[in-house]
């Protein structure tokens, strides 16, 4: 299917088509002049992810962050790092919260 083929089957529009494609999360195959073609597959998965945004009324950035949390570990590390760090109660920062600001701003001035 082409791009406007997929978009009146999901219900998106071929702009959102595009910024979910440059997002990562929908990737169709390309003919060999450049057209996007979408098979049964991503058809299904934008499909999908409406019913994920409507289920859980998140944002197509929120499940693009989701994903690259999923697939780099580093980043998940050091998400993962500084929610261990947050004070437990408003206006008490934590030691490890400190320390991870700590890093955080050497980091910033030896680059």
């Amino acid at each position: 299917m082409t791009v406007s083929e997929a978009a009146d089957q999901t219900g998106w529009s071929p702009r959102m088509l595009r910024y979910i494609e440059r997002a990562g999360l929908v990737v169709p195959e390309r003919n060999e002049c450049g057209y996007r073609l979408y098979s049964l597959r991503e058809v299904n998965q934008l499909r999908s992810l409406a019913a994920l945004r409507e289920s859980f009324g998140v944002e197509i950035s929120d499940v693009a962050f989701a994903t690259r949390l999923h697939d780099d570990p580093a980043l998940r590390g050091a998400v993962e790092t500084w929610l261990a760090g947050q004070p437990a109660s408003a206006g008490t920062p934590s030691p490890a919260w400190v320390e991870w600001e700590q890093r955080k701003h050497e980091r910033l001035l030896a680059a």
